[in-house]
């Protein structure tokens, strides 16, 4: 197990070694666990998690913010729907000579989640928060509708145009206004999408081919080289300066991924040998400890079945509600939770029959579409096939991430759906971020390149975090960067969601969340299918000292935290 002993002792390579990759290394649009882990390291956002074992890990606490806003600090109008953030000195960026992080780079950052080549997955957080920030992300993506725009073009828009809620009045002072209160709005921009952004990235198309080669660094580690599915390195930040970073520190000199199409066994085999510390994308678990932040914790939904409702094929089949409950009455989620068991990677499952899993706001139980032991009903698939004119049948594609828990599951739901008549093709994506840009990309949806997947949504913080499944899931949202990968749209949940959003007290919000969750599963948008706590203790090689998970990126470790006991 990890300890804290013996003291930091600074130097040496941390190797991570496994299967996966990220879904974009441009913090504007990574929204994976594994993005999550990187961008830490090279991107700070005005508050940030501490890596604590404790509740104080779900508090954002000041990253580059001077303080938290408040009514006595001045940092916070009477109404609640004005902040006024103050920056702390001396954050740089890595370049030459090292420049002071401004309040207008985060203006800048703010404004580039809008882009339209790869936006932020969770956009609506913010166009449904900041004064004007939904006119602005409509008014892009108008702009370049039908054609792709070069880094000028992109630039060009941004300096233009203004969001009205938001603006710098000085290099150290930033004021947002608010459409209503938020109280999880320090939640909000603790995401990695909020991160600044220096005026480099105006010469860049986000997350385009030279975003790695010239991305800058205001974290205690820079990306010194990255191939997307093979590779990735960081080094020190010479321009970071630790007195100035509450919540990060530095104790190993380089950072070494190695992405490989591996088994689990082989990426255990590489960390229990020494030649690996720590897994990368292979979920390779021990027995794990309980930390008092667990007992805080929700539960996540993984995995569970989203359907392509742009999909043409089978004249558009899945557009019919009464396709999408045959299917969810097919799939047999006991069996998906035994196979979770016999893996044994450390994660308690259970069958989930809601969209907001038990632990998070909004929750309520009850099952819409129950079916024995939860073992699925084949023959109640058949007949509603029938029902909706498909008697013989259909032939669905279903796309998979690469890793052997994805590919069972896959092929679990894929017997299930062909014994109630849905002949599956499955497709393996053999890179986590082509899988995640494939589902992020609307046009390909209307493409057909899919129309079934399991995906897994875990939510975005924890604690007050209503808003952290419905929004990015269900909102209507259709740009590209959505995690609304199906194309849902619903004006009654969009309805439902400003209510949420504007609603005077917790428990009334809570209420609308629940409502949500209803509507949604009545329109069966997608099919809940487990759900997981995260629990899984990740394991790390011998040397490995100081590993703590972060809660909100799936209970992955802090690189910036941890010690290896001897330098290379």
């Amino acid at each position: 197990m990890s300890t804290r002993r013996p003291p930091p002792r600074p130097g040496g390579t941390l190797r991570y070694y496994g299967p996966g990759g990220l879904d974009h290394l441009d913090p504007a649009a990574a929204y994976y666990a594994f993005s999550h882990q990187i961008t830490r390291l090279f991107a700070r956002q005005l508050f940030g998690y501490p890596t604590t074992e404790d509740a104080r890990a779900l508090v954002p606490v000041p990253d580059v913010a001077a303080e938290v806003p408040t009514r006595n600090n001045g940092g916070l109008s009477r109404d609640r729907r004005t902040y006024t953030i103050r920056l702390r000195e001396s954050v740089r960026w890595d370049t030459v000579p090292p420049r002071l992080v401004t309040a207008e780079d985060f203006v800048r950052g703010v404004k580039r989640m809008a882009n339209p080549v790869a936006g932020a997955g969770a956009i609506a957080y913010y166009t449904s928060t900041i004064v004007g920030m939904a006119e602005f992300a409509e008014g892009y993506r108008a702009c370049f509708a039908g054609r792709t725009p070069i880094a000028r073009d992109l630039a060009t828009y941004q300096n233009d145009h203004d969001i009205r809620g938001l603006w710098a009045v000085d290099d150290r002072t930033l004021v947002i206004e608010l459409l209503r209160p938020a109280n999880d709005l320090l939640n909000l921009l603790a995401m990695p999408f909020a991160s600044a952004a220096p005026r480099e990235y105006d010469d860049l198309v986000p997350d385009g081919r030279d975003f790695a080669r010239l991305v800058r660094s205001n974290g205690p580690y820079r990306i010194t080289s990255y191939v997307p599915g093979s590779h990735l390195t960081m080094a020190h930040n010479p321009a970071w300066q630790a007195e100035t970073d509450p919540i990060r520190r530095r104790y190993v000199d380089r950072i070494d991924v190695r992405m490989a199409r591996v088994s689990d066994e082989r990426v255990r085999s590489e960390i229990t040998s020494g030649r690996a510390d720590l897994s990368w994308g292979a979920a390779v678990g021990r027995p794990r400890r309980r930390t008092a932040a667990d007992r805080d914790l929700g539960w996540a939904l993984n995995p569970y079945l989203v359907f392509n409702l742009r999909s043409p094929h089978e004249q558009g089949a899945l557009r019919d509600r009464r396709v999408r409950l045959a299917i969810a009455y097919a799939v047999d989620k006991a069996r998906l939770v035994r196979y979770f068991d016999e893996m044994n990677i450390g994660t308690r499952t259970r069958p989930a029959r809601t969209v907001i899993p038990p632990g998070n706001v909004g929750h309520r139980g009850y099952d819409p579409y129950p079916t024995p032991g939860d073992r699925g009903d084949r023959g109640r698939c058949r007949e509603l096939l029938a029902e909706a004119g498909h008697p013989g049948g259909l032939t669905l594609t279903m796309i998979y991430r690469i890793d052997a828990v994805h590919g069972r599951v896959a092929k679990a739901i894929a017997e299930d759906l062909a014994a109630g008549g849905v002949d599956v093709r499955l497709v393996e994506v053999d890179r986590t971020d082509e899988y995640y840009r494939i589902l992020q990309d609307p046009r390909r949806a209307a493409a057909g390149e899919w129309d079934l997947t399991p995906a897994a949504f875990m939510p975005d913080w924890f604690g007050n975090n209503g808003r952290s499944y419905v929004q990015p899931m269900f909102q209507s949202h259709s740009a590209v960067g959505t995690a609304n990968y199906g194309g849902y749209h619903s004006p009654v949940v969009d309805e439902l969601i400003d209510r949420a959003l504007a609603a005077q007290t917790e428990a009334r919000a809570a209420e609308l969340w629940h409502q949500v969750d209803r509507q949604v599963l009545a329109d069966v948008a997608v099919v809940p299918i487990l759900v997981c706590e995260p629990t899984i203790e990740h394991l790390t090689s011998d040397r490995v000292r100081n590993a703590i998970p972060l809660p909100h990126v799936d209970r992955w470790y802090d690189a910036s935290n941890l010690w290896l006991d001897a330098a290379d």
